[in-house]
């Protein structure tokens, strides 16, 4: 009989559980694609008039930004565990930053998805996006779609 309690030597490679259970989201999502992605997406985003200036600000070397991200959406898509860092931390810091900017960040990271990726795995990165952005939405301005958050008196009733 074997004992559950205790997992077998190297079952767990770390806390996201047992390695056979993180498998990429979809099969032909591999480091090259999430490679051209990332770098047609940030090429589109040092072109674009309205996100050039808020990532120009906060950017001054691109090629370690594009690493991390790279790593990130190998951590999301690949479940490599490769980004350690806390995104929402310092994107909570952008006071310049609105939410009509992620619509336009998700329209660009949406055309260069469907450009570099199977169609499948474009659809796969780009519901990612859209739950990302809709956490950064939350997290940075209240309720998506009603407003920011307020805090006192609830308002009577008629």
């Amino acid at each position: 009989m074997t004992d559950i309690s205790k997992p077998e030597p190297d079952q767990f490679d770390d806390d996201r559980g047992p390695a056979s259970r993180r498998r990429p989201l979809h099969p032909e999502i591999d480091e090259a694609v999430i490679e051209s992605l990332v770098r047609d997406f940030y090429g589109k985003i040092q072109q674009d008039e309205t996100l050039s200036p808020i990532f120009g600000a906060r950017i001054e070397d691109w090629e370690p930004h594009l690493r991390t991200m790279m790593d990130f959406w190998s951590s999301v898509t690949l479940m490599t565990g490769r980004y350690k860092g806390q995104p929402m931390q310092k994107h909570r810091l952008m006071t310049d930053v609105e939410p009509a900017h992620f619509d336009r960040w998700l329209a660009l990271f949406r055309e260069s998805a469907r450009a570099v990726a199977a169609p499948e795995a474009a659809e796969v990165f780009i519901t990612c996006a859209e739950r990302i952005a809709g956490s950064f939405k939350l997290g940075m301005f209240g309720v998506p779609g009603l407003g920011p958050i307020t805090w006192g008196p609830a308002a009577k009733a008629p």
